[in-house]
């Protein structure tokens, strides 16, 4: 087979399975020292699950008509994408592995999805037509919000998904906000061009908003297969200037020339020197040996830091029960005691951080109302600006049904642009807000942590700084419910007859109106989806560093506690439990170490 052809898949099998083995042993000896420590085999266990299905999300890029779908046809190897004269609509469709081929369809406002299983590509094609294209799907009236696709290529097994987004400068200019709004979910953009012409200015101004956003951004010149050595040579240069020049890419920007169709052809017939031909080979192996590579190099570092800080914890329980079991009693009491009056102090700390938060939620609400009501100020000047200029255009002739048309599709455009800069600054600020809440919560945590460890004279691990947030592993394609639909009046006969002046004045007085309660409408959609988000945020936020600390205590002072019982029992296997947790505990220090060579 071509994916074949080079041994790529082998090629990161040993890292990922030393980090692997290593999840392996640290479980098997948690589920071996019992149920006190289910919540660290949880830990672990989830860590080793993320590590397994981790993935690689790159976004496909381009204009209408630069072969998109083609180039996403080749890399799977199967007419799977519709290929329309006409462009599509304005859904995302991901493409993961599975098994077999399956399409799920995602539907706005609880409505039921679509399932589609197959392995006719042209029925799988023709089902996706139904959702995803202007001529099966137009202006997205089924409301699709997502499309998932999975099929079984070696490309998507290897990690890579697929997402194919709406084309730029192909059906409404709002879907381009929607996009650039979706982009920092992503690891990697992927755009595409052709010779025909070879960048537009839309292109240019488009990627100048794309760079920003996204980690990693590298270019694909397709239908290289209708041109010249040298016209290639010629164009390449071209794009590269444009690129530095124009949209602010430092460096030499990855560009690499292909022929989607040819690729395709390759795959179809199974043709190795084709495929090569085509250039397709040399990005397929870039995906792999250096996008997916360098996300996975990412992620086990930073996977091998939160393995090594669960390992230090069990450690230091065992530890604590180690020193506990050998302790004279009396002694034992005495520390006890004195942990005990530090978690105390610990304990009235947090209460005082939880009513700072609960202020400081009033706030973030107060900055929202804010932030509501200087919107809707802008978005009603801005549309009433659309209604001044058209009356003034139109003259005597008001044409109140056109007028309407216009802000119809001024609506939609405005605030997708406003949705994604309203969702930039909250996130913004809720970090700032939380940041030194986290940073006061660890220092309590660590102070029963090095207070345990300072009373019993056992090591001190130091952990790293928990994430107060995490990127969601799956991207999500927002789609925010704008309400852009006039209620189109018929003209009485009294105002038909007006005169002019009168006429226009009272056309002018209803949109007005309606402009008001289409502002107050999609205001309202934005500030209560940004409230959501924002008591979400913070409840999430209590709740988690709540647990932390309340986890912490309970497992240290159980620790102790524990042993504390088994010496008032006098128990007659003190001796073979201290040879067993040692056991462990040397056992678990090797691997704490191999996980730290690894972060």
């Amino acid at each position: 087979m071509i994916q074949e052809k080079r041994d790529w898949a082998t090629q990161t099998i040993s890292d990922d399975t030393e980090m692997n083995i290593l999840f392996l042993k640290t479980l098997e000896i948690l589920q071996s020292l019992g149920p006190e420590f289910s919540e660290n085999l949880q830990k672990i266990r989830g860590l080793q699950e993320r590590f397994l299905n981790e993935r690689f999300h790159l976004a496909v890029l381009g204009q209408f008509k630069r072969g998109k779908s083609t180039f996403i046809n080749a890399l799977l190897g199967d007419d799977l994408l519709p290929t329309a004269v006409l462009p599509l609509t304005a859904v995302p469709i991901f493409l993961l592995w599975g098994p077999e081929a399956r399409v799920r369809v995602f539907l706005q406002e609880g409505l039921q999805k679509e399932e589609f299983t197959g392995q006719d590509k042209e029925e799988i094609s023709a089902f996706l037509a139904q959702f995803v294209t202007e001529a099966g799907n137009p202006k997205n009236y089924k409301k699709v919000s997502q499309v998932e696709v999975f099929y079984p290529s070696l490309l998507l097994q290897k990690g890579v998904v697929l997402i194919d987004t709406p084309g730029i400068g192909s059906t409404f200019r709002h879907n381009t906000e929607t996009t650039l709004n979706f982009l920092p979910q992503c690891d990697a953009a992927l755009f595409l061009v052709s010779a025909d012409p070879p960048i537009t200015e839309v292109e240019v101004e488009f990627l100048k908003a794309v760079r920003t956003k996204v980690a990693h951004l590298f270019f694909i010149l397709n239908k290289v297969d209708y041109l010249k050595k040298e016209e290639i040579a010629a164009l390449v240069t071209f794009i590269k200037n444009v690129l530095r020049e124009q949209v602010g890419i430092e460096g030499e920007p990855p560009l690499f020339c292909v022929s989607a169709r040819l690729g395709l052809e390759a795959r179809k017939r199974d043709d190795p020197e084709l495929w090569e031909q085509s250039g397709l080979d040399e990005v397929w192996h870039y995906l792999i040996d250096f996008l997916a590579r360098e996300k996975k190099n990412v992620l086990q570092t930073a996977l091998a830091k939160k393995a090594t800080d669960v390992i230090a914890d069990v450690l230091m329980r065992l530890q604590l029960t180690l020193r506990s079991l050998e302790m004279p009693l009396a002694e034992l009491d005495e520390r006890l005691n004195i942990f005990e009056q530090k978690i105390q102090e610990a304990n009235r700390q947090r209460i005082f951080l939880g009513d700072l938060l609960v202020g400081d939620r009033k706030r973030m609400l107060e900055f929202l109302e804010q932030q509501a009501e200087s919107l809707r100020q802008k978005a009603r000047a801005y549309l009433l600006e659309i209604v001044r200029s058209n009356l003034e255009q139109m003259g005597d002739n008001v044409n109140e049904t056109e007028i309407q048309k216009a802000l119809a599709k001024a609506i939609p455009e405005f605030f997708e642009k406003e949705l994604g800069e309203m969702a930039r600054i909250f996130e913004q600020r809720v970090t700032e807000v939380l940041r030194p809440y986290q940073q006061k919560v660890e220092e309590l945590i660590e102070t029963g942590r090095k207070t345990a460890a300072e009373l019993f004279d056992i090591p001190y691990h130091a952990p790293s700084s928990a994430e107060a947030f995490e990127m969601k592993r799956q991207p999500y394609w927002v789609t925010q419910k704008l309400e852009a639909t006039f209620n189109i009046f018929s003209e009485n006969t009294i105002v038909k007859f007006m005169p002019p002046a009168m006429r226009r004045a009272k056309i002018a007085q209803r949109l007005q109106k309606q402009v008001n309660d289409l502002v107050l409408t999609n205001v309202e959609n934005l500030r209560w989806a940004t409230l959501q988000n924002l008591d979400q945020a913070f409840r999430q936020f209590g709740l988690s560093l709540e647990e932390r600390l309340q986890e912490t205590i309970l497992a240290t002072r159980g620790a102790i506690q524990a042993a504390r019982e088994k010496r008032l029992e006098h128990s007659q296997n003190i001796a073979q439990e201290i040879i067993r947790i040692q056991t462990f505990v040397d056992q678990l220090k090797e691997i704490k170490e191999k996980f730290q060579a690894m972060s």
